[in-house]
């Protein structure tokens, strides 16, 4: 497919390659895709064809996105990989993709998913406390799933393992368009930011 014009951004998505057993995180990474198509921006995942991931691309590829995955070649042999993305980059490790898909994103969003998710947001988080980037990062908590992860990191805070500038570093939501629009908010006040700064 070719776009008449650029992306106004990227969101880059985490997510679980399993759909789940409740229809509401569906529900959600169809919202996710919608939006993003909507925004007339670019989706930015890892590239799989399975789970909320299928999900959140196929939606927003429905909706006009432009959709680039960035997957190991391991998980393309296995034929895990969604081929009707509109650009597939296809690299070596997990070290690679994480790069990729950091760069090219303008923020953030982990929603449902398993380990790869859990790995892939704080490794995010992390990189933005250490200074490596300052893109907004978001976790949609659908239907509480985050619920114990958030309790975890405030008994960090309590136990001053953490600050409350560290967690100020991401916005937490429930609802998908208030999240996103929230992120969407953060990145056109930092883009402006450093535009008055030039």
């Amino acid at each position: 497919m070719t776009f008449s014009k650029s992306p106004t951004f990227s969101l880059c998505v985490y997510c679980g390659s399993r759909i789940g057993e409740d229809p509401a995180f569906e529900q959600a990474a169809m919202a996710v895709g919608r939006w993003i198509g909507e925004q007339g921006a670019e989706l930015i995942y890892g590239g799989g064809k399975r789970g909320l991931m299928g999900i959140v691309a196929q939606a927003a590829q429905d909706c006009g996105a432009k959709v680039v995955g960035v997957i190991p070649e391991s998980m393309v042999v296995k034929e895990w990989a969604r081929h009707e993305c509109d650009e597939l980059i296809v690299v070596q490790t997990m070290h690679e993709r994480k790069n990729i898909m950091a760069e090219r994103a303008s923020m953030f969003l982990a929603l449902p998913g398993g380990i790869g998710t859990f790995e892939e947001f704080f490794e995010c988080w992390t990189w933005r406390q250490l200074g490596y980037h300052n893109k907004p990062i978001g976790l949609l908590n659908t239907q509480g799933y985050f619920d114990a992860l958030i309790a975890l990191i405030q008994k960090s805070m309590n136990c001053d393992f953490m600050t409350q500038e560290l967690l100020n570093l991401i916005q937490l939501g429930s609802d998908v368009h208030l999240l996103l629009n929230d992120l969407k908010a953060e990145l056109k006040n930092a883009t402006h930011s450093s535009e008055s700064v030039k």
